[in-house]
Parts: C-alpha cells; sequence; structure tokens
C-alpha cells in the first residue's frame, strides 16, 4: 500500500534529522530506498527542517486524515519544528521544549512529597544509623552476581513473554535478543529491527538490582517497547498508517511509549509481582524477598519527579552539576556515582529533556488506567496503548 504523500514527506523529514544527530531515528522499518534517498541527499540545514516540519503542519488539516491521524502528525510535526530549530541554535526555554517535544506541561514536584516517601521508606528499612545509608546497604545486597545476570534475564523474559502472549497476542515468530554493553547512559534500551525482533542492551556499568530486573524487562520487552512495537506493526502498519514505522526520540510518541513500559509490569502482573518475582529466582537459587521489595518500591514511588526536578534546576534554573548531584542523592537517596551517571544523561543534548517522557508518561497513562472500572477495562485501556495511535492529548480528552 503506497504511503500518503504527506507521511512520505514527514518520513524523509524524520530520517533527516538522524543526519543531525545519529540516534535521532530510533527505529524505522520503512523503506529502505527512502531512508538511502534521505542518506545520500545534501547534509540537511536545521532551519530548513523546521520550516519543512512548520510547512507540513499546516498542510494536515486539508489531508483527509481521520482524527486521530490528523492530531498524531500534527504533534508530531510541532516537535520536529522545535527539534530543527534547536539545532540551529534557538534560544528555547527548558520547560517550552519540553512542552513542544511531547505535548505536556511540567512543574517542580513538591519536597513535602519527597519527605512522606523517605519516611515511608524509613519505616520499611527500619534500623539504625541514615536512612541513605540503609538503601545504599539495601541495594548493595540486592544487587544480582553479574555471573547470574544472563539467566535472570532469560528467566524473566520468558516468564512474562508467556503472561503476555496470553492477554496480548503476539506474532509466532516475534522474538528479543538480549546482549550487555557498556558506556551507555541509560540502564538499558531496546532497539526495534522490524520483524518483530528487538535487540535489548543492559548496560553493564550500572550494578541490576533483583528488585528492578523485573520492571527493565517488562519495560523493554514484554509488555513494553518490544510488544508495543510488535502490535502497532501487525496492526497500524499493515493497516496502511507507515508514519508508525518511524520512531523519533524527542516526541509525543516517546512519552507514549516510555510510560507504558514504565506502567507495563503493573499492568501484567500486578499487585503481588514481588512474590511473583521471589519464586523465579528461588527457581535460580537467589534469595529475594519480593515482599519487602514491593513495599519499598510503593513507598519511594512519590520520589517520580526528582530527576525531572534536576533537569529543571540544571536547564532552567541554570544550578551548577554539583549542586544537582547533590540534589539527587539528598531526595532520590543514590550514590555520588548514580547521581553522576543520570547528570550525564541529563546533560546529553539529545537527551536532555528525555527524562519527562518518564515522569509525565507514567502519571498521565498510570492515571488514566487506574480511573478503569475493573481489571477488564484496566487491560483493555492498556491494549489500546500498545495498539493505537493515541498521543498525550488524546489521553487527556478520553480521561
Amino acid at each position: 500500500m503506497e504511503a500518503h504523500p504527506l507521511v512520505t514527506e514527514y518520513l524523509r523529514l524524520g530520517l533527516a534529522f538522524d543526519r543531525l544527530e545519529e540516534g535521532f531515528v530510533d527505529a524505522y522499518t520503512g523503506d529502505p530506498a527512502l531512508r538511502r534517498e534521505v542518506r545520500n541527499a545534501p547534509a540537511p540545514q536545521p532551519r530548513e527542517l523546521a520550516r519543512r516540519a512548520a510547512e507540513l503542519r499546516a498542510a494536515v488539516p486539508e489531508a483527509g486524515f481521520a482524527p486521530e491521524r490528523a492530531e498524531f502528525l500534527d504533534v508530531h510535526l510541532r516537535a520536529l519544528e522545535c527539534s530543527g530549530r534547536k539545532f540551529a541554535g534557538d534560544d528555547i526555554g527548558f520547560i517550552e521544549e519540553v512542552r513542544a517535544y511531547f505535548d505536556v506541561d511540567i512543574a517542580p514536584g513538591d519536597v513535602d512529597d519527597y519527605r512522606d516517601a523517605h519516611r515511608r521508606m524509613d519505616e520499611v528499612l527500619a534500623g539504625d544509623g541514615p536512612l541513605a545509608e540503609r538503601v545504599a546497604a539495601h541495594r548493595k545486597a540486592d544487587e544480582i552476581p553479574p555471573e547470574r545476570l544472563a539467566v535472570c534475564v532469560e528467566a524473566f523474559s520468558s516468564a512474562l513473554r508467556e503472561l503476555v502472549r496470553a492477554r496480548y497476542p503476539l506474532p509466532d515468530h516475534e522474538h528479543v535478543t538480549y546482549e550487555v554493553v557498556g558506556d551507555k547512559p541509560w540502564s538499558g534500551f531496546n532497539y526495534y529491527l522490524g520483524n518483530y525482533h528487538s535487540r535489548v542492551a543492559i548496560n553493564s556499568d550500572l550494578k541490576q538490582h533483583m528488585a528492578h530486573l523485573p520492571q527493565l524487562i517488562a519495560h523493554e520487552s514484554y509488555p513494553g517497547h518490544h510488544t508495543e512495537h510488535c502490535r502497532k506493526e501487525a496492526g497500524l502498519v499493515a493497516a496502511g498508517q507507515a508514519e508508525q514505522t518511524l520512531f523519533l526520540v524527542n516526541t509525543p510518541q516517546c512519552l507514549m511509549a516510555e510510560g507504558l513500559a514504565d506502567l507495563a509490569l503493573r499492568s501484567i502482573v500486578g499487585p503481588g509481582w514481588g512474590k511473583w518475582a521471589q519464586e523465579i529466582y528461588a527457581d535460580l537459587g537467589l534469595r529475594f524477598d519480593g515482599e519487602r521489595a514491593e513495599r519499598l518500591s510503593n513507598a519511594s514511588a512519590d520520589l517520580l519527579s526528582v530527576r525531572q526536578d534536576a533537569a529543571l534546576l540544571l536547564h532552567d534554573r541554570g544550578r551548577s552539576h554539583d549542586e544537582v548531584a547533590e540534589f539527587l542523592q539528598t531526595w532520590s537517596l543514590t550514590t555520588p556515582e548514580r547521581a553522576r551517571q543520570s547528570l550525564r544523561f541529563l546533560s546529553s543534548p539529545l537527551w536532555r529533556a528525555y527524562i519527562s517522557t518518564y515522569v509525565e508518561g507514567y502519571r498521565l497513562l498510570g492515571g488514566w488506567l487506574d480511573r478503569a472500572a475493573d481489571a477488564e477495562e484496566r487491560a483493555d485501556r492498556f491494549r489500546r496503548l500498545l495498539d493505537e495511535p493515541l498521543t498525550p492529548g488524546a489521553v487527556r480528552a478520553a480521561a
């Protein structure tokens, strides 16, 4: 099925941004000839890309798209116009940048919420000494021995895949290949390769923890990024929505995808995931207190905004790296090494605004899922996130 001319231009435009910053195109599963054409063209100029995005956006209302497709293209072209202006050197405020990229408004969190979270965490990790030291000791004891990481990854991937395929069917030949990498600003990353295959990289520079690994695998694979890519390829792309063959950094797609993925474990396993994980670890000969891990996770939930606050301090308030690192250590109760790793992500020109996808994506989509009348409706809403080209604005309207 031939793509709509405006969609073809949208794809060409999005692919051109990868010439400015490699990695801007997170995934592309469309016509390889179009990608070759863009790669072989003269080097794009950021100002021209911004202008072209604005032109295409102005043409969307008269292009004859169904409302949901028109809205999807509109907000993504707005994001690309902002990216073009940023690459061209325009001075765009951080809050405005986040709004243009992700279709959300952000504001600092409430320090009282962080204090309450610390109080609840203190109850879970009762003992002597400062809470930060007890958290550090707990996390140290929770580390997965490096030589056992691969077998743990495969065990959780298999268990989650089975649950997902029973509720949200996937093509028979879909699969995920896992690899361990280093020197990256993230803990895990999904590279969707098309034809229902993902490569998931796990960062060896960061210690992987038993409490976090089930969430990581759910986020990157089942029912997170890999599952979403597979179902959209089998559904929307097969139905002719070629714009879904392109996944771009710093667009509303990212907020929707990261919010969905951060809610993945909670959506497929639900409350009691700690006990579920404990049984899997026990089969591998590893001791894990799942109930305590789940209680600690619930207690720390109100620390969600800390990293976005750190980005605001860095990019909106002009605070130094040392001040922001201290803020992260104080409220996230993290080690200096982890704080510096977070700063690396927050300081990257490509990724600096991306933290808002996790914070605001989780908040927006989690609130919408929680307003479902019952478990069946909640599962159907999560299916919609997997299958439909929803935008933040569409979710706000549905709420």
